[in-house]
Formats: C-alpha cells, structure tokens, sequence
C-alpha cells in the first residue's frame, strides 16, 4: 500500500499538478468540490471529436437522459445534476490536462465514465492521489481493474468478452481465425487476450494485424488478411475505423464471418454495412423492453427528444444511474470521501435486469453481464 501511495504521488509531481486544498481523504470537506445548494457537478473528459466522437455522443445522451430524469423529480436531496463534458479527442495527453483542470478548480464532486483505455490508465493516478470517484470508466482493460480505491468499474472486462468471442467462434468448427486489433494499449492488451485464449483452445491463428488509431492503413491491412484468407476475422478495434474495416473485409473477403468486441462497433450510426457482424454485448438489447431498465431508460431518451436507442447510450444511461444510486445513499452532505464510502456500499443493485454489486473490496466491478448478439440490417440486434 505505501509503495503504491509513493508511485501515485511521484507520477502527481512529474505532471506538475499540486494537490487541491480541498482534497482531504482522510477526513470530510467543509466544502466539497462541485457541490452548492442548488448543484452538484459531474465531470467527463472524453471524445466529442475525432475516430471515438460516437461514444462522448451516446454518453452525452444517455447519461443526459439519467440526469434529466432525476432533476425532473426534484434531483438528489434537493439538488440538480449538471453534467459537465470536456472533449480530449481521444488524446490522452488532453485527457491528463482536462482532469489536472479539473481537479485544481475543485468543480466536479466525482467524474464519470472518461472514455478509453490509454487515456484512463494516464489519468487514474491523479484521481487516485485526489480522493475523487470515477464511476463507471467506458473501458474494460484488465490492467485498469487492480487495487483503485476510487475507480469503480461498471461493464464486464474485455478479457471475459474476448475470451467468449474466441470459445464461440472456436465451437462453430472454425479454422484459422485473423485478428485485427487497434493499435494503441487497447488494442495490443486484446491481441495477447486472443493469442492466449486460441491457444488454450487449440485454434489456429491465421494472422495478426494492427489497424492504426485513425485507420490510415486499413489497405495494408486488408492486403494481410487477403493473403491469410482466414475464414473469421476478430476485431479488437474501435471508433471509426471499426466500420470502415467492417466495409473493407466486406468487399475484399466476402462471405468471411467479422466479429468483434462490445466497443468495436459503440457509439456508431450503424447501416446495412454492420449487418452480420456478430459482437458481445455488456447490456441489455436496448430496442427491447423486456427488462425494466431498459423500458426506464427509453422513456428517459424520449422525455429529451431522443427516439433512437443503442447499447452505448444505455451504457451510459446506467452508468449514470450507478453513481446517482451513490449520490443518494450519501445523504443531504456529499463529499468525495463520502460518495467513495457510499458506492463501495452497493450490493445487488437491481435496476431492473441489471444487477450491480460492488463486494465491499477493490478492484470495484459492478456487473458480470455478458451476452452476445448479430446485428441486423438496421445495426438492432437480431439474435
């Protein structure tokens, strides 16, 4: 513990970033960051531009739509929640610079779902040596999900969603299996995750491709693949340049089975492009209302205008939910110290057919949900 305490302080000291004065996690805030009478501030560094804009959209929307939901009820112990969203383009050099922002002012209670594996392995020290939550990282790494005291994780990981992928395909009698994975700490922590799991499965690997962040060398890419005429493709890839390789291994590779992870295809307008792509999925389908978390958050999208649904935008939805849970159980006195101690308290939170449990000890992992689905024409689920 007092080794990984001097880490997080000497990575503190070599990005310049003094601790706030209201950053005591020993001992309750006279005045808590982000919080007046009337608000509480939640805070989001993420993707508004760039390969992965789709995915600050779809929490822009869907954790919108929590919040809205709530304020409308007269918010939490009287006060409205502001969702304050500040665009990193997927960089995480901007990324470090937002949250070091952040944190200085002392203008947000907790943070909420930064997006991406890079950007949140820089920026967990500092949220960590800060005392402040983040609820609900959109990133499923492995090498995220340790000894955080403030991180509480809500999706399943990538190694469970990579490793179903690899048993389904290696149970439907498919032979040499290509994977394409993006090239960034994402993509190279599920190339190593697919290498493992084909091995124990006694599958044949029939190549192995990194895709650039942007996709600029999707062709060479695809050249690769030509030449291993693989008879799936795994796609451990995101943003953008997923779809765009969906399309090219379409065209190029015809009749060749695409499957990918739950990020390879998030926050997308998906066309008739994506259908057929099989992927795994960490909630519910959200066109059909069969759960009651679901049914929740449409009727919250609809209330805000929005008629569209997607898996990213319900993630988000109830990743909200999660910390609005923790916000309440905190009492009439929010404080991050506080709402640490009142999300690591969740067990068996029913949403309706979504079930968080924390276990009282870090890594905090709420949910185990895991289902895998095809995508139809419309991009909807069809099986």
């Amino acid at each position: 513990m007092l080794r990984r305490r001097f880490i997080s302080r000497l990575t503190q000291a070599a990005m310049g970033m003094a601790v706030p004065t209201w950053a005591m996690t020993g001992h309750a805030q006279e005045t808590a960051p982000g919080v007046t009478d009337q608000r509480i501030t939640i805070a989001s560094s993420l993707a508004l531009t760039g390969t992965l804009a789709g995915f600050g959209q779809a929490i822009e929307q869907g954790a919108g739509a929590a919040f809205a939901q709530v304020n409308a009820q007269g918010g939490v112990h009287g006060r409205q929640l502001k969702l304050a969203l500040v665009d990193d383009g997927y960089e995480p050099e901007r990324t470090v610079a937002n949250v070091k922002k952040i944190l200085q002012e002392g203008s947000a209670l907790a943070f909420l779902s930064c997006v991406g594996t890079a950007n949140n392995t820089a920026i967990t020290p500092l949220i960590e040596t800060a005392g402040i939550p983040h609820v609900a990282p959109i990133s499923g790494a492995a090498s995220l999900r340790k000894d955080e005291r403030y991180v509480f994780h809500v999706r399943a990981g990538y190694t469970e969603e990579m490793q179903r992928l690899v048993q389904r395909l290696v149970g439907m009698g498919l032979k040499g299996i290509a994977v394409v994975y993006l090239d960034n700490g994402y993509g190279r922590e599920m190339h190593q995750v697919a290498i493992a799991e084909m091995q124990k499965n006694n599958a044949s690997m029939a190549a192995e491709v990194a895709l650039n962040v942007r996709g600029d060398n999707q062709a060479q890419v695809l050249q690769v693949l030509k030449q291993a005429r693989p008879s799936a493709v795994l796609l451990a890839t995101a943003g953008t340049p997923s779809l765009d390789m969906v399309r090219g291994i379409k065209q190029q590779l015809p009749g060749v089975l695409i499957a990918g992870l739950s990020v390879t295809l998030h926050g997308l307008k998906l066309d008739g492009a994506a259908s057929g792509v099989a992927v795994t999925t960490i909630v519910p389908d959200p066109d059909k209302g069969k759960s009651a978390v679901v049914r929740d958050y449409q009727a919250a999208m609809r209330a805000i205008g929005h008629q569209e649904f997607s898996s990213a935008s319900l993630e988000a939805y109830i990743n909200a939910r999660v910390l609005i849970d923790g916000l309440r159980r905190v009492g009439k006195d929010p404080a991050p110290i506080r709402l640490r101690a009142a999300l690591a308290s969740i067990r068996n939170f029913d949403l309706g057919g979504f079930v968080v449990d924390y276990g009282g000890q870090p890594p905090f992992v709420g949910s185990r949900y895991i289902d895998l689905g095809v995508l139809g024409n419309s991009g909807r689920f069809v099986g």
